[in-house]
């Protein structure tokens, strides 16, 4: 087994002419990646999760060591990074992604003679991809936004974080070598590191489109620079999250005190440090629950959080909170000089979240969560109505109350991306029906997930083919069976579907 130490040198940030070399592999790359056939991209995508799987007693430590977070965790990150690769594998390994739709031609139609149409999808080109800090896995060199534009057929420059600079070269190598070992052609992955790097690489036209999991502030800089390009490009950025929970009267009295320990267990796991944390909880005046969220709180140890910019983010923000008037401190937690975190946990009511909305409705990435005491439903309301756009909102409620909570859906659904009810945001299934995106500014483009099958729509475009000769039509549109091509291209059918 290899693992690093503390001592072994940090990987040297990307240089001018190393980046156009990455880039220019990449755009070469484009063309024969976007004509391998499903099964062939679908086999590499195999590949990279056996790879990963294969060297997780070597990457896991590595891993450890850089973000401060536990084995048993890192481990099944890694593995739910290997079920996302096999996930998409699966997803393409038929064509049915491709969206194949096949109008014939209508010369009865009502609007005058109508010619044959036939529409795929097809892929954007090379991809730049930010990797996040919170999921050095998941969210990293071989994440659910790697996984997605391989899957879609570009060619993906990773930005690698500085909060994991060695796991994330290693995790590159290994991903270069199975792609390489599986037949991928040359620059379908390349990784870059360096501020100047990825901000360079966004702007460069060989870059089709990009995506970030990240804070708000750069996130929304690396927006601008995409958007402002001569030539813009979509950017699909993940950004921050309050992931407001609704508790009703039913709820307190039915479980109140479940209720208690399950948030805070949901704000304080991996030291708060996950996208989807509850940031605030929204209680009765009279809930009755204090005496157990302290103790509950209290009860969580310390905990390191992922970097030095991190720790330093939540200590400013942790002091932000506190200093507004109104805001009660439950429980005093705070942050060591070791990295470490101890959660807090702060209460107001809803008029002072209503005055200090600017302050109290931001994100604090960390173990920190805050309580809101509401009088009755209208409060309620105002509540959730004050609220810019999230990645989740969670109501817990009782049957009886089912519609007073169907109003507060409906206001919630305007700003949430994925609504909860009796469970907890943290947590993230990766299956086809997840949507893991909301409005601005939980994400750039709330039409899209970052999480789940669909994230692979995010790197393909439709290209209409109308009165086209079999002979010249992509051979997924084709619906005369064709002998398979090397390198995996396979016979379509009408549908779409392929065999």
């Amino acid at each position: 087994m290899t693992t690093t130490t503390t001592t072994s040198p940090l990987p040297a940030d990307t240089t001018a002419t190393e980046l156009d070399s990455v880039l220019d592999a990449a755009a070469r790359a484009a063309a024969p990646l976007a004509d391998l056939g499903p099964r062939a991209r679908s086999g590499l995508l195999t590949a990279v999760a056996d790879a990963l799987d294969a060297a997780g007693d070597e990457l896991v430590p590595i891993a450890k060591e850089e973000s401060g977070l536990p084995e048993p965790r890192l481990r099944g990150e890694l593995l739910r990074t290997t079920v996302q690769l096999r996930a998409f594998a699966t997803l393409v390994a038929d064509g049915g992604h491709l969206g194949v739709t096949i109008d014939p031609a209508d010369p009865d139609s009502p609007l005058g003679p109508r010619p044959e149409l036939r529409r795929m999808l097809v892929p954007l080109g090379p991809v730049l991809v930010f990797a996040a800090s919170n999921f050095p896995f998941a969210f990293s060199v071989a994440g659910g936004d790697t996984a997605s534009a391989l899957a879609a057929g570009c060619p993906v420059v990773l930005k690698g974080h500085p909060g994991h600079p060695r796991l994330s070269r290693r995790t590159a190598e290994i991903v270069t070598d199975a792609l390489r070992a599986a037949g991928a052609p040359d620059g379908t992955f390349g990784h870059i590191l360096g501020l100047e790097a990825g901000t360079q690489a966004l702007r460069d036209p060989r870059i089709a489109a990009a995506a970030f999991t990240g804070s708000p502030t750069a996130g929304r800089a690396l927006f601008d620079i995409a958007c402002s390009r001569p030539t813009p490009i979509p950017f699909y950025g993940e950004l921050g999250s309050l992931n407001p929970v609704f508790a009703t009267e039913g709820t307190v009295a039915a479980r109140g005190a479940a209720l208690a320990q399950d948030y805070v267990a949901s704000f304080t796991l991996g030291s708060g440090q996950f996208c989807t944390k509850p940031g605030l909880l929204f209680l009765p005046r009279d809930h009755g629950l204090e005496d157990t969220l302290v103790q509950a709180t209290r009860d969580v140890p310390a905990a390191r959080m992922l970097h030095p910019g991190v720790h330093e983010g939540f200590r400013a923000r942790h002091a932000e909170l506190t200093a507004v008037p109104g805001v009660r401190t439950l429980v005093q937690g705070g942050t060591g000089e070791d990295l470490t975190a101890t959660p807090s946990l702060l209460a107001t009511d809803v008029p002072t979240l209503l005055r200090h909305r600017d302050v109290l409705l931001q994100e604090a990435f960390g173990p920190l969560s805050v309580v809101v005491t509401y009088e009755d439903e209208r409060e309620l309301r105002a509540a959730a109505e004050a609220f810019d756009g999230n990645l989740t909102a969670t109501v817990h409620s009782e049957p009886p109350e089912a519609d007073a909570v169907r109003s507060l859906l409906t206001v919630l659904a305007t700003r949430a991306g994925r609504l909860i009810h009796n469970g907890w945001p943290t947590g993230v299934a990766v299956t086809s029906a997840m949507h893991h995106g909301g409005p601005y500014p939980a994400t750039t483009a709330p039409l899209h997930t970052a999480v789940g099958t669909s994230a692979i729509t995010r790197f393909l475009r439709p290209v209409a083919y109308q009165g086209m000769p079999e002979e010249l039509l992509p051979e997924a549109l084709r619906t005369t069976p064709t002998e398979p091509e090397p390198g995996g291209a396979e016979s379509a059918s009408p549908s779409g579907g392929r065999g």
